[in-house]
């Protein structure tokens, strides 16, 4: 039997804790499958043979996929239930690895990337959403939010390493097919250790502001891309013109809507505002510069997969050391100076990425991009715990939804804006190049390391094609230094006033205090709305 329970500060049990071991594992995947294509790509490229379209599809359809039902599929899960969901989606993302790693041709596998983002959209929203409701003490949530922000921020500087190292002894399917042990298991045993949960007084499903969300987020993102790609031209006009009206159609819709799917007077609310805002800036250009840096690895210093991985650890130690430290200092410093000093510290390390050469020494790019990534460690778990604790607990679906939509969105922006402007670059600068640098190996970098074997001058091909190259990566570098650090400006102003300790972080607010004003209902009586569905052990 179901008996409704009311959420309180209760400490969590051992139990709980196992369960959020086992959520970690599609945190870490969903976010993993959107950079394991940077050490990936040459030797799928060379076994699918893709168009130079079907080439960018591939790269850009899961992360825009993901982003696109990401606020859909948490409103689902807070109606439908979210443990719910996240079953639905391990099967879905198992059956989407499968299909990829055995794709048999560049058509097949864009249907499957899409597919995963769609499996991802309904796994992503329904791990944090949990997580909101199996932790009610604030101290143990700010610990469950940090260990989700490494997992999920992490598995981006993950994938590259994970991929690498499994492309040294087996074929390229291996990066997708190593999800299914790992969904299995979710299927396995979430039912027994994972909590039902859902919204109790959740009664439709905005069906109309689904389809606008989704329109809105592809429509801008692909118009952002094509202007990256082509400059201002008619298509990319045409797409930012129908994103931008779906996206208003979409806020009207939420503020009429008897059902919405957001509720978008949480952005009247600087906290949230600044968070969502956040993950976005560090999403966008940590993603964008992640698919560069592999690239650069393996082909200008001719890094191996696995030698590319091993260089990369220290990367993702930066994303632990960050968010650790976000743990430790949230209950004694206010978020604003906080959030705004992991922004900073991101900045810097683009900054410092941005002044690498060809010749330049690889300790160098890597001590950068681990400072990049210690900053975003640290603003991924002081965000999250503002989103969580902005939001009413009913909502902590569609709440989450939101603030991965803005981590995904950033980092497909990213993905294809920063990589686009370097891929122009690297064009330009070889219309002028030597002899051998006309097709493939004036496209891309990878296309002149293929060709120069059968140059006229191979020496004067590479050292031509990496300049340009790096020129690329160091233009993408330098423009997310510039995002990142005025990023860091507004949110020192957005969250000037929050004391420290707000947003649940450890010894901080439980969920909703930070939103709490004159008027507004107190936590506690939030809370109290909130069912666990699971039966009672």
């Amino acid at each position: 039997m179901h008996t409704p329970q009311t959420t309180t500060n209760r400490r969590a049990a051992p139990r709980t804790w196992a369960g959020l071991v086992l959520l970690l594992i599609p945190a870490l995947l969903v976010s993993m499958d959107i950079s394991v294509l940077f050490v990936a790509a040459p030797a799928i490229a060379e076994a699918l043979e893709p168009g130079a379209t079907q080439w960018l599809w591939m790269m850009d359809v899961y992360g825009f996929v993901l982003a696109g039902l990401l606020v859909t599929m948490g409103s689902l899960g807070d109606r439908l239930g979210r443990r719910r969901l996240l079953l639905t989606g391990a099967v879905l993302f198992g059956a989407a690895s499968a299909l990829l790693a055995f794709a048999p041709s560049a058509e097949l596998f864009i249907a499957g990337r899409a597919l995963l983002g769609l499996a991802g959209a309904t796994l992503a929203p329904s791990t944090l959403s949990l997580i909101r409701s199996m932790f009610t003490d604030p101290r143990q949530r700010g610990a469950a939010v940090g260990a989700w922000t490494i997992a999920f921020t992490g598995g981006a500087v993950a994938g590259p390493i994970l991929g690498g190292l499994l492309l040294e002894f087996f074929w390229w399917g291996s990066a997708f097919l190593v999800n299914l042990p790992f969904m299995v298991l979710l299927v396995a045993l979430a039912p027994f250790l994972v909590p039902e949960s859902r919204d109790p007084g959740a009664a439709g499903f905005d069906l109309p502001g689904a389809g606008a969300s989704l329109v809105a987020v592809l429509g801008l993102v692909y118009a952002a891309k094509r202007f990256a790609e082509h400059g201002i031209e008619f298509q990319g006009a045409a797409a930012l013109l129908v994103g931008t009206v779906f996206l208003v159609l979409f806020a009207v819709r939420q503020r009429r809507a008897e059902h919405p799917l957001v509720d978008v007077a949480l952005f009247t609310r600087p906290a949230f505002t600044a968070a969502v805002g956040s993950n976005a800036a560090v999403a966008f250009a940590a993603a964008g510069l992640g698919l560069l840096v592999f690239t650069f690895l393996q082909t200008v210093h001719g890094l191996s997969p696995l030698q590319a991985a091993l260089w990369s650890m220290p990367v993702f130690v930066g994303t632990v050391l960050g968010a650790v430290l976000a743990g430790v200092a949230s209950p004694r410093v206010r978020p604003g100076p906080l959030m705004a000093a992991g922004l900073l510290a991101g900045s810097a390390g683009f900054a410092v990425v941005g002044t690498v050469e060809t010749d330049s020494p690889l300790a160098v790019l890597i001590v950068g991009y681990t400072v990049t990534t210690f900053g975003v460690g640290i603003v991924g778990t002081l965000a999250n715990g503002l989103v969580l604790a902005t939001a009413p607990p009913e909502r902590a679906g569609a709440a989450a939804g939101v603030s991965e939509t803005s981590t995904e969105f950033g980092s497909a922006l990213g993905i294809a804006v920063l990589g686009t402007a370097a891929t122009r670059i690297y064009r330009t600068a070889m219309e002028d190049g030597p002899s051998g640098a006309e097709g493939p190996a004036g496209e891309t970098v990878a296309g002149a390391v293929a060709a120069a074997p059968g140059a006229e001058d191979p020496g004067a091909l590479l050292d031509a094609a990496f300049t340009a190259y790096t020129a690329g990566v160091s233009t993408a570098a330098l423009t997310g230094a510039a995002v990142l650090a005025v990023a860091a400006l507004l949110v020192a102003a957005a969250l000037r006033g929050l004391p420290p300790g707000a947003g649940g972080g450890p010894g901080g607010a439980a969920g909703g205090e930070v939103a709490a004003g004159p008027g507004a209902p107190a936590a506690g009586a939030r809370a109290a709305a909130d069912r666990d569905q699971a039966p009672r052990a």
